[in-house]
């Protein structure tokens, strides 16, 4: 299976094959910014579903990660503050 990296420019996102370097300085050269993500898949349609789907992936972990920390902060204030209403 061949391997792919990613390039994006705004909300586009165009894969090539790792070997396709004039393709590559090409994308570059128009703006597209390379990703860090490296895959291998059969072809380039699969090859941006999986890209897609790690994406998504990253953002759903971020999300639950920042509302797990914001929840867990107001249960302690809630704590703390029927806390203090108790020992008066």
């Amino acid at each position: 299976m061949p391997e792919y990296c990613f390039f994006k420019k705004g909300n586009h996102i165009t894969a090539l094959e790792r070997r396709d370097i004039a393709g590559a300085s090409d994308l570059t050269e128009k703006g597209f910014e390379k990703q860090f993500e490296e895959l291998n898949a059969a072809n380039v349609k699969r090859a941006l579903a999986r890209f897609i789907d790690i994406r998504k992936e990253e953002q759903t972990t971020t999300h639950s990660f920042v509302t797990g920390a914001v929840f867990a902060s107001l249960l302690i204030g809630l704590v703390a503050v029927s806390g203090w209403f108790f020992i008066k």
